[in-house]
This record gives C-alpha cells, structure tokens and sequence, in this order.
C-alpha cells in the first residue's frame, strides 16, 4: 500500500520529488472522482514491455479515453519508499529491488477499472506474469532493439541496467534482454505493435479480444 502521509515525508524527499509525486496521485484520485461510471467494463488493463515502449504515455491516453484511474507501479513504488529506483537499485541491489516490486504489483488496490503501468523487468521474475494474467488483462507493447535504443539514449542515467552502454553497444544489450524477456512479455493476453500504437487501436483490441 502507498503511505499517502505526505507530513512524514522528509525535507529532501519533498523537494526533490514531491512535487512529482503529488501531481501524480491528485492526477489519479482526479481521474478516479471524475469517471465513477466507465463505458465499458475492461477491468484491469496492465501494460507491459521493456522501458522505453510507451506504457506510462500510452497508459495515461487509454486512461482517459477508457474514463479509468491510470496507475504507474514504478512511480508507487517510489512514492511508497520515498527512494527512486535508481536509488534504490544502487542501495539495496536488484534481487532486494524484484522483491518489493512483486509485492508492490500484488499488495497495491486497485479499482475496478484501471490502466496500469509495470516496470520492465516486472513480467519476468516471480509469477508476476501469471499474477496479472488472473488478476486483469495483459497487453505487451512490442518494439524493436533499434528503436527502443534510440528513444532510451537520453534517458539512461535514470535507468540503472543501462547507465554503462551507447550507441551500438545499447542496441546489443536490449536485443540480449529482450532474448531473455520475450518469453514472458508474450505471454501476454495481447501482443501490440508498439510502432503505430494509439490508444483508439489499444481499446479495439481489448473489445475483440
């Protein structure tokens, strides 16, 4: 569960990454007041699929177009720990960190109907993957090596797996990960070209599922 006491949270926290924080949980509680009746009833909608693929931008458009709460896991995280991931990677390592991300997936509430957004890594430790199937509807959002590498270039101080690679050596060490994780993201109910993806396309697919 997130610790919604925002008067515990310390000057740093608060500075650095509380003003972030805010506007996402008023964004969520915003969304979940003012959509109490949705058109149609997906449930839950989990997106998954390596970083860098679209599930926050994508996740928050089907939101709103769905007239769902829209929650990112990576972001409760955060919230719930007042740590970044990165933080938290460099602190306590990556077993501590899948193990408080699984329990973050299993142990949030969720409404009856939302978007969420998972970690990349998140579909392939544990069960989490069997979780999600049981629990809601999966859609992995599929890109290439090449492109994912190029949308990630800028963002790699914030993703601790891929602080140490550029240029070709990034492409090689997403195309390796992917290898590793494709056996788990395609276990998805629905697997998505991530190329032309829009939210209309995404809410079509989970009618004709």
């Amino acid at each position: 569960m997130v610790d919604s006491s925002w008067e515990e949270v310390d000057s740093r926290w608060s500075i650095v990454h509380g003003r972030k924080l805010n506007r996402y949980f008023n964004n969520l509680l915003k969304v979940s007041l003012d959509n109490t009746k949705p058109a149609d009833g997906l449930g839950i909608i989990f997106l998954v699929g390596f970083m860098g693929c679209g599930k926050t931008t994508l996740g928050r458009k089907l939101a709103n177009r769905l007239g769902y709460a829209f929650m990112d896991l990576d972001h409760i995280l955060e919230a719930q720990e007042r740590i970044t991931i990165a933080e938290y990677f460099a602190k306590y390592g990556e077993d501590a960190f899948r193990k408080l991300e699984s329990e973050v997936l299993k142990q949030t509430e969720y409404p009856e109907h939302a978007v969420v957004s998972t970690g990349g890594g998140l579909p392939c430790f544990f069960d989490n993957m069997d979780w999600m199937n049981a629990h809601g509807r999966t859609i992995y959002i599929k890109l290439s090596p090449k492109t994912l590498a190029d949308r990630l270039e800028k963002e790699k101080e914030e993703r601790p797996l891929l602080r140490h690679h550029h240029g070709e050596a990034l492409v090689a060490f997403i195309a390796d990960k992917l290898a590793e994780r494709e056996p788990f993201y395609s276990q998805a109910a629905i697997v998505a070209d991530g190329l032309s993806l829009t939210a209309e396309k995404v809410e079509d697919l989970l009618k004709s599922e």
